[in-house]
């Protein structure tokens, strides 16, 4: 049984008061509730307009990192609201790294709707992608991890594949595998790239419009096929065709289907290490069935 990693500083809202009372006293009298703890970071609400971001573990300080200096570029042309940074916290002898106060995004994430409302979002979701998967300017980081060609994602899909307990579907996952990685590579420049798209970072409205995307530590430079996997982490088979066509002949097939590959990558990564949360297990199991699906 896989679990989320631990956090290596206790982030509580009695911290959080502190390093805003500390760097934006104009800041600190709102009120401040905890709205979500993941594997990298911690999030609380601040008042009505604004959240704060701080990392749990060192691994996670690149993340914060790249929010700052990636986020007000992505924001500008973004057709949708995004959490841009309006203060980059410092480090105190308390707290060891950076932080942020960001724009607080509201909405319902797509992950706690019923897959069957998703699909109104997907049009506007293509649209956000079009404009985010712009050439990297020179220096933005490609993430180990995403926007690498899929076959160095190889070693660790069969890992996780070879547990057959948690996955009996093992000989149809492979074939899916093996066929993603038959594709050819991606040949164009490296584009901008969300990294960690999502159902858990993909905000919905009222009308199962799209809200907003959050959530953009592991922004980089790479394939766009790792963002195109939203596809089937998002979506049932009729939302993701809306999906796919509102790219017009933009999506190559062999993009389409490297994206199905990190789709595979992606959800048995969530599914082998979040036994400890519930909720991104699901966003996982959702992911595989889809794939299974096509």
């Amino acid at each position: 049984m896989a679990d989320m990693p631990p956090a290596t500083v206790d982030v509580n809202d009695a911290l959080v008061g502190r390093l805003l009372r500390s760097q934006r006293p104009d800041l600190a009298g709102h009120p401040l509730v905890r709205v979500a703890n993941g594997w990298d970071n911690a999030t609380f609400r601040l008042g009505d307009a604004l959240a704060v971001r701080l990392p749990r573990r060192a691994e996670a300080v690149p993340l914060i990192l790249h929010e700052q200096a990636y986020l007000p570029a992505l924001a500008r042309r973004s057709p949708v609201a995004v959490p841009v940074p309006v203060h980059a916290g410092r480090p105190t002898p308390e707290f060891p790294w950076p932080w942020s106060v960001v724009r607080w995004v509201p909405g319902t994430a797509a992950a706690d709707v019923d897959p069957a409302r998703r699909g109104p979002a997907a049009e506007a979701l293509a649209g956000f992608l079009r404009a985010l998967h712009v050439p990297a300017e020179f220096g933005v980081p490609v993430n180990p991890f995403r926007g690498v060609p899929l076959a160095d994602r190889d070693a660790a899909v069969v890992a996780r594949l070879g547990d057959r307990g948690r996955y009996p579907q093992t000989a149809a996952l492979k074939a899916a595998w093996v066929e993603a990685l038959a594709a050819e590579a991606w040949d164009g420049p490296p584009m901008m790239l969300h990294g960690d798209l999502h159902p858990g970072n993909i905000l919905l409205a009222d009308d199962g419009g799209l809200a907003g995307v959050i959530d953009f530590g592991d922004v980089g430079a790479g394939d766009p096929a790792v963002d195109l996997a939203l596809g089937w982490l998002m979506f049932d088979a009729g939302g993701r065709r809306r999906f796919r066509g509102a790219f017009g002949g933009v999506v190559d097939d062999d993009t389409w289907a490297r994206a199905r590959g990190w789709a595979l990558n992606l959800s048995t990564a969530r599914l082998s290490n979040s036994d400890d949360n519930p909720w991104m297990f699901a966003v996982g199991e959702f992911g595989v069935r889809q794939v299974l699906d096509g």
